[in-house]
C-alpha cells in the first residue's frame, strides 16, 4: 500500500487523518481509493469528469506528477503521495 499525506486544509474531510494508506497501481487509482474512503474530498480534489483540479499539486516521493505521467504515474507499495491544493490569499 502507498501512503497519501494530507495537509491541514484537507484533514477535516478525512476525519482528521494526516496519512492514509491506499491501494492502487497509479496516482489516479490511489486518489480514487482516497475519495472512496472520504467522499468529502472529491469536490476539493477532482473535477466533475474525474480529473484533478488544476490547482491541486500531487507529488510522488517528492516529484511533481505533472512532470511524470500525471494520474497514470505508477505507484509502488511503499511510495508516498502528497496532495497540496494551492491556497490563495491577500
Amino acid at each position: 500500500m502507498s501512503t497519501i499525506r494530507l495537509p491541514q486544509v484537507l484533514r477535516q474531510q478525512a476525519n482528521g487523518e494526516r496519512a492514509i494508506e491506499v491501494e492502487g497501481a497509479t496516482i489516479g487509482d490511489a486518489v480514487q481509493a482516497l475519495v472512496g474512503r472520504h467522499p468529502g474530498l472529491a469536490t476539493q480534489l477532482l473535477t466533475p469528469d474525474g480529473n484533478l483540479h488544476r490547482f491541486v499539486n500531487v507529488y510522488l516521493n517528492g516529484r511533481d506528477v505533472r512532470y511524470l505521467d500525471g494520474l497514470e504515474t505508477p505507484v509502488g507499495e511503499r511510495d508516498e503521495i502528497r496532495l497540496l491544493p494551492a491556497i490563495a490569499g491577500g
